[in-house]
């Protein structure tokens, strides 16, 4: 009997239905699996469903059984593919879940930081609507969204979705160029303009070596509006030490996060030295997570094992 081992059930929500795949199998769930135990609770097992749970090439040789792995996500950086490939191992992931979810989180950052939501509700708390003894006051700047430009990096299905949402607030969308990169055609930007236009930047592109750190100092000296930063992709996108250093100097204006370089953020994570600012705001890795998409994700996820059952395997990476 097929032997199917989910490795990390807590990372999809509670209210999810987690319905399992058609043929008859032997299942095994785990709410998390730390990687030093992830070769013990797959051994055996002929299909693993992972979302954030490691598996690498040292894992995969104890593995002789698996013939496949559904991802539980969109990127499968947490998969050491070619290995997988080596040992002809199928790995699936989920794809056009998040197409709403992530644009409207992306845009409720936008939104709180651009018209400093944060930064009034905190001064209501403290008293100062009371002590300012008039119907309103000024204590941070709001800015309309209407006519400001925002830079896209990412021009997959979810960076096209935030830039249908940005025409509609009257935005003007650019899809940045990908960083080195020339002669993409009149759809993109250069991405140094784009760096020099945008009012607000948001980054919708993979963590990949060619991506990782795409925005840092250098990057950041460059941007004459100051804009706002929001990543709602892949920690790792932006050097997160030097992002601080851009608000302190006044490159940036704040910045909206929804990922980080490690999740849950360690000690030392120069995030948290501003996280109290009233232009900053980050969020634990929610922005893929609203009810819904959490439903098709899970969906999509186990029809991949029973597409690869009936040897017909859907949405294969690498």
């Amino acid at each position: 009997m097929t032997k199917i081992v989910f490795l990390d059930r807590d990372t999809i929500g509670p209210t999810v239905q987690i319905t399992r795949p058609s043929f008859e199998h032997e299942w095994l769930e785990y709410g998390k699996t730390a990687p030093e135990q992830v070769a013990e609770r797959l051994a055996g097992a002929d299909i693993a469903i992972t979302n954030k749970a490691p598996i690498r090439a040292a894992q995969l040789a104890e593995l002789p059984d698996l013939k496949m792995i559904s991802i539980a996500a969109t990127g499968y950086d947490v998969i050491d593919v070619p290995a997988c490939r080596e040992r002809g191992i199928i790995v699936s992931n989920v794809r056009g879940y998040a197409v709403n979810t992530v644009p409207e989180h992306t845009f409720s950052l936008i939104l709180s930081l651009r018209r400093s939501i944060a930064g009034y509700r905190q001064d209501v708390i403290d008293g100062e609507w009371q002590r300012a003894n008039q119907f309103c006051f000024f204590t941070h700047p709001i800015k309309d969204l209407a006519g400001s430009t925002l830079g896209i990096f990412g021009e997959g299905s979810i960076g096209q979705s935030v830039a249908e949402i940005a025409k509609a607030f009257g935005m003007r969308p650019l899809f940045a160029a990908h960083k080195g990169v020339e002669g993409l055609g009149p759809l993109y930007t250069p991405f140094d303009q784009v760096l020099e236009e945008a009012d607000i930047i948001t980054l919708h592109a993979p963590l990949t070596a060619a991506t990782r750190n795409m925005l840092g100092a250098e990057e950041f000296a460059k941007m004459k509006r100051a804009p706002l930063i929001i990543n709602t992709a892949r920690g790792g996108l932006a050097d997160e030490e030097a992002m601080v250093q851009a608000l302190e100097a006044g490159q940036i204006s704040g910045f909206g996060f929804d990922v980080l370089t490690s999740e849950p953020p360690a000690p030392d994570n120069p995030l948290l030295r501003v996280i109290e600012r009233p232009n900053v705001l980050i969020t634990p890795h929610i922005a893929w997570a609203s009810q819904e998409a959490m439903q098709t994700l899970w969906d999509q996820c186990v029809g991949h094992v029973d597409n690869f059952q009936r040897g017909a395997p859907s949405n294969v990476v690498g």
